[in-house]
């Protein structure tokens, strides 16, 4: 897999930067959740964030169900106006994961090689 380079994963998907004649492409995040890949800029990453917060806060019904995290699905909104994903809220929490992990790693990299380094 010469032609990406990886930033995080989790069992739900991957988030990587794509190689284009031999250089890492980072002004853009492929991130794959289940069988659906975005192609994101950090900013938007970060708008998947908080629609990922939003959604929590919207849909956070579970804590008195016998179902708990595996029943019906619900739509989480993306930067992509014209996309929703279902996700259970279990799936949303793989979401959530994938992403502030693949968030945590960029913002530590741009620390460790730019301002961080001496």
């Amino acid at each position: 897999m010469k032609e990406i380079k990886q930033i995080y994963y989790n069992d739900s998907g991957t988030s990587f930067y794509w190689r284009k004649e031999n250089e890492i492409v980072i002004d853009k995040i492929q991130l794959i959740f289940r069988e659906t890949g975005f192609y994101f800029n950090k900013q938007e990453l970060e708008l998947f964030k908080n629609c990922i917060e939003e959604s929590f806060l919207l849909n956070n019904s579970c804590e008195d169900c016998k179902l708990k995290n595996h029943c019906t699905k619900f739509l989480l909104k993306t930067p992509c106006s014209q996309i929703d994903l279902a996700v259970s809220m279990e799936e949303l929490n793989a979401v959530k994961d994938l992403v502030e992990g693949t968030l945590f790693k960029i913002n530590l990299d741009d620390y460790l090689y730019g301002v961080g380094m001496n």
